[in-house]
């Protein structure tokens, strides 16, 4: 092995050392003894030299590099992540109208395949077999075992309308399927009748122009309306937070509906002090595993100032912030910068919202939910 490919490998190795010692030493000091930093320094170094000394082929340093970095960001939480160039690329283009889709959204943590927790109804994913529970272990012939949360979900979006080659692990079987990807959604909402209610108000994305939408197109209709309005936040994983406090904005006015928690216990308060078109509007949240992040504090605020009743599943609680840093040589990290609470005190980050009326797991259809709504009294 050349000295500069040497330099490189254990610079990358060094790297993570680092790393671990600045975190345990700075960010969990009450969990980690002093004696376990050395220790761990300890342990790395012994890895360096053995691969030094024993690995019969000769690293890449790029690819030593990248994975170093990689599994130092990807292993702090589900959300945080190392991106390479062209998953900062996908990154920013998350947002756009008209990415195609397979319909599913995924759950991993790190060293895990990623699983299907939410399957879009009538979506090309529940059309071509995929069920709720599945993991899928490869994308296209890449495995999904060291990618991110979010690059898994971002990997089944395409630019183009082409089929997405899956494995799946279904128990003791494994599958391989083409599965198509469409445009799934015209808007970030949609807004259907349904007898007994006020309708069913469906949030697909909390990105901006959602709630300006929803604001002129749907708010009008609803002045007049005494029964309950359903807000249908089952499948909605993406969004941005002011989008969230907006939405909540249509039923709740409060100068304080939560916070975020920042290192050091910097606290960044959430208002909506707007006035609230919709806030005698009776209103119904549905939730499913899959409801995620930014949708997750919207349910979670609404039910904490007893506005909304919760029917559904329980959420992971995925409700932080999190901070995009560029790199040099184009790639990024994403790191949780802030956790977030309601009004309470309560935390969302790894609690979840827990819903008031439950459902059965097996059934997650839209039939089921309605019926449970119009049997449960506000």
């Amino acid at each position: 092995m050349s000295q500069n490919r040497i330099r490189i490998f254990l610079f990358a190795v060094l790297v993570v050392a680092c790393f671990i010692f600045l975190s345990e030493i700075n960010f969990f000091p009450r969990l980690s003894p002093k004696s376990s930093s050395q220790k761990n320094l300890n342990l790395v170094s012994d890895v360096i030299n053995l691969i030094r000394l024993n690995y019969i082929e000769e690293p890449d340093p790029a690819k030593t590099m990248n994975g170093a970095f990689k599994g130092l960001v990807d292993s702090l939480d589900p959300l945080s992540c190392y991106l390479d160039k062209q998953g900062v690329l996908q990154y920013s283009k998350r947002q756009e109208p008209k990415l195609k889709e397979v319909g599913v959204v995924l759950f991993k943590s790190y060293g895990f395949f990623p699983q299907v927790v939410g399957l879009i109804e009538g979506s090309p994913a529940q059309k071509a077999g995929i069920q709720i529970g599945d993991y899928i272990s490869a994308v296209n012939s890449r495995s999904t075992l060291t990618a991110s949360m979010l690059e898994a979900n971002l990997d089944l979006k395409s630019e183009k309308a082409v089929p997405i080659k899956v494995k799946i692990l279904r128990g003791t079987k494994s599958l391989e399927m083409n599965v198509e990807t469409s445009l799934l959604f015209e808007e970030p909402f949609s807004y259907v009748p349904a007898t007994g209610t006020s309708g069913i108000l469906k949030i697909n994305r909390l990105f901006p122009p959602c709630v300006k939408k929803i604001k002129e197109k749907i708010v009008p209709r609803l002045k007049e309306q005494k029964k309950a309005l359903i807000l249908d936040l089952r499948d909605c994983y993406q969004g941005e937070m002011e989008e969230a406090r907006k939405l909540i904005n249509l039923f709740l006015k409060e100068p304080k509906i939560g916070y975020f928690e920042k290192k050091g216990a910097a606290l960044e308060i959430l208002s909506s002090m707007d006035e609230a078109p919709l806030e005698k509007l009776p209103l119904i949240i549905w939730t499913n595993t899959a409801t995620m992040g930014n949708a997750e504090a919207v349910a979670g605020v609404l039910k904490e100032f007893n506005r909304a009743k919760i029917i559904g599943l329980e959420t992971l609680g995925l409700v932080a912030k999190q901070d995009f840093f560029p790199l040099e040589d184009g790639s990024g990290m994403l790191l949780t910068s802030s956790i977030f609470h309601v009004n309470s005190g309560k935390t969302l980050w790894e609690t979840g919202v827990e819903p008031d009326i439950k459902i059965e797991s097996e059934d997650q259809g839209t039939p089921s939910y309605l019926k449970k709504s119009l049997s449960s009294p506000l």
